[in-house]
């Protein structure tokens, strides 16, 4: 997955650095803790042991000293932390546009699944596609930073935030117009990275088998995913197996592309009827 960065998201770590020493890290007996490829690396050389220190310890420790970020979107201004941003802030804001241009009008339930910091979900607020919302993201981090936006702009009465793995924790009253996402857009890629992985697409079958007690009559599903990762035909076995159609696919090359190239899936149950800004 695509990353977007600017100067003013580039920070010398070296100055953090400072700020920590060995004792702040926890005490723990690698060799019990750490599985047994990780055993091998200690035993083989410092260099594997001191690369799981790195990965485990040091650079979620430092991730809490980054500072929160603002991005306003449409009249909202949208809180974050860098490493949360899976593409929302940029190739996300794809949605605004895409979805005028279909003539789609102003809907009163939207969930954005997989939200992070709900760079999407927020922005169709700000712009006046969304009355209410509803977020989830199985990360406490970005769950966080949801309800931070919600408090600095007094979302309170428009804006419902889950912790949630996949639709698991979202409660049955939630009921859906539109589902939004650029979810997980790998299977082969990105690997342990939960912004960009989705290991053998259990996380697109997980919602699929699930969304649909969540949609209104006639709701509709627009995903936003990567023709590098995948194509439309990747999904559509796991759609119908769980009662559901493809109503439209828009910028959809018919084999996986060798660069990032954004397209939309539109869903629906089988048995409702498409609104005409679907068809």
């Amino acid at each position: 997955m695509r990353h977007y960065c600017d100067n003013k998201d580039k920070y010398d770590l070296n100055s953090y650095i400072v700020l920590w020493h060995p004792s702040h890290l926890p005490r723990v007996d690698m060799t019990r803790r750490l599985p047994e490829s990780s055993r091998r690396n200690q035993r083989g050389g410092a260099l594997g042991f001191w690369q799981t220190i790195e990965h485990q310890h040091i650079k979620p420790a430092l991730r809490r000293l980054w500072p929160h970020r603002q991005r306003t979107l449409g009249g909202v201004r949208v809180h974050y932390q860098k490493h949360l941003d899976g593409g929302g802030s940029g190739f996300g804001q794809e949605y605004i546009p895409h979805l005028t241009a279909r003539g789609m009008p102003r809907q009163q339930r939207v969930y954005e699944w997989c939200s992070g910091p709900a760079f999407i979900a927020f922005s169709m607020l700000g712009h006046g596609l969304a009355e209410t919302l509803c977020l989830a993201d199985i990360n406490p981090e970005a769950v966080a930073v949801c309800r931070r936006t919600i408090v600095d702009n007094k979302l309170e009465s428009r804006v419902a935030v889950y912790h949630s793995d996949n639709l698991a924790g979202i409660p049955a009253t939630e009921q859906w117009d539109l589902v939004v996402s650029n979810p997980p857009h790998f299977a082969d890629d990105f690997i342990g990275d939960l912004r960009g992985h989705d290991p053998d697409w259990a996380i697109h079958r997980g919602f699929y088998a699930n969304v649909g007690k969540h949609l209104k009559p006639n709701g509709v599903i627009c995903l936003q995913e990567n023709n590098r990762g995948s194509t439309a035909e990747t999904f559509r076995e796991m759609i119908e197996a769980n009662g559901m159609k493809i109503v439209f696919v828009d910028k959809c090359a018919p084999q996986r592309t060798a660069h990032d190239a954004f397209y939309y899936l539109g869903v629906m149950r089988a048995a409702d009827t498409p609104p005409d800004w679907a068809r």
